[in-house]
């Protein structure tokens, strides 16, 4: 296990950004009206935001950015470094954070980049941006995390179609002497790759007539190779045996009790795995909120939008003591413990 802390290092603000296009999984046509049913409690998502075609997942980002460099009243010279956590880019090449850099109005001088990550990756930014910053020993640092799940999947593969979602979120952190420490517990297990993979696409398997064909894998499962493929028992079986020990390694190596943690921030999978993991964990639900009913996955964005959709109030007006974990695509877990106070948290943004 990867763990370590970083010191002098303060996240201050945090913004979510999510398509106005709202889908019920009560209307998705390829399965019965008493399937559905069964999906929204099993599952746990009854409605999904989808971006309209053209909007990507920067772009949703870059909503988020926008506000929260506003709110928290930042010169945009002051930002050195911009980390973009995403698995829909605008382009194989360029890395799309460049593309942001400019558009934010960012200086030639930040550090930008992009991490190909998904359902782990908002975690592994924080550890990344935190590390750099804490390198630099100064400065001011964005994540952007996001992704537009939907362009990747068929509408006509019910075990994935009605679990993903599309969302950005920015993050700001700063450079402060007082801070408190941030433990991070990163892993990772390449073995498992083709769990959750799109196997067309890449310079492996370029796109080609065979990648586009369609193919009937089972009743209600019809997609071509440059689609999502979800192995559902594998995930869930990766993710209850590795995230409860992820997670109870990171509190031992803080030194931190379970029960004084206000907020345990999972990646928002589905119900199913995620309760599976808190009862493992013994944690109540009061600890453990979610954003899975109205939001669905949204990858790397799921912990920002539970953040603002969930807990705004108290994030805004009190010091509380969380830990984040992601899990999923890769595959890849990791979890940090953190102490936010007085976040400048903007209520959630519609486009």
């Amino acid at each position: 296990m990867s763990l370590f802390s970083v010191s002098k290092i303060q996240l201050v603000g945090v913004a979510a950004c999510v398509p106005q296009n709202v889908v019920s999984n009560y209307d998705y046509e390829l399965i019965s009206p008493k399937e559905r049913e069964l999906l929204v409690k099993t599952v746990g998502i009854e409605k999904r935001r989808i971006a309209q075609k053209g909007i990507c997942a920067s772009d949703l980002c870059f909503e988020a950015a926008q506000q929260l460099l506003n709110d928290l009243g930042w010169e945009r010279r002051e930002v050195e470094v911009l980390v973009f956590i995403t698995q829909t880019p605008d382009y194989i090449t360029p890395a799309t954070s460049n593309i942001l850099q400019q558009r934010l109005g960012l200086s030639k001088n930040c550090i930008a980049l992009d991490i190909n990550l998904g359902c782990s990756g908002y975690v592994y930014g924080l550890a990344v941006v935190s590390s750099l910053l804490q390198t630099l020993g100064k400065g001011k640092a964005l994540l952007l995390a996001g992704d537009i799940s939907s362009a990747t999947l068929s509408e006509k593969d019910k075990s994935s179609a009605p679990i993903f979602s599309d969302a950005g979120s920015a993050t700001a952190l700063q450079w402060r002497q007082n801070a408190a420490p941030v433990y991070f517990n990163l892993q990772g297990d390449g073995s498992g790759y083709d769990a959750i993979i799109i196997p067309a696409g890449g310079y492996r398997h370029p796109v080609d007539a065979r990648a586009l064909e369609e193919q009937t894998i089972s009743e209600g499962i019809t997609r071509n190779q440059t689609h999502l493929i979800l192995k559902g028992i594998d995930v869930f079986n990766f993710s209850v045996n590795e995230v409860p020990a992820n997670v109870e390694a990171l509190l031992n190596f803080a030194g931190k009790d379970r029960a004084a943690v206000n907020y345990f921030l999972f990646h928002q999978a589905n119900l199913i795995i995620n309760e599976s993991i808190r009862k493992k964990l013994k944690l109540t639900p009061e600890q453990v909120p979610y954003s899975l009913r109205d939001f669905g996955n949204t990858s790397s964005a799921t912990i920002p939008v539970t953040l603002i959709t969930q807990l705004r109030n108290r994030l805004i007006s009190e010091k509380l003591e969380m830990v984040f974990s992601g899990f999923g695509v890769g595959l890849s877990w990791s979890s940090a413990y953190l102490e936010t106070e007085k976040l400048v948290c903007c209520e959630l943004i519609e486009v």
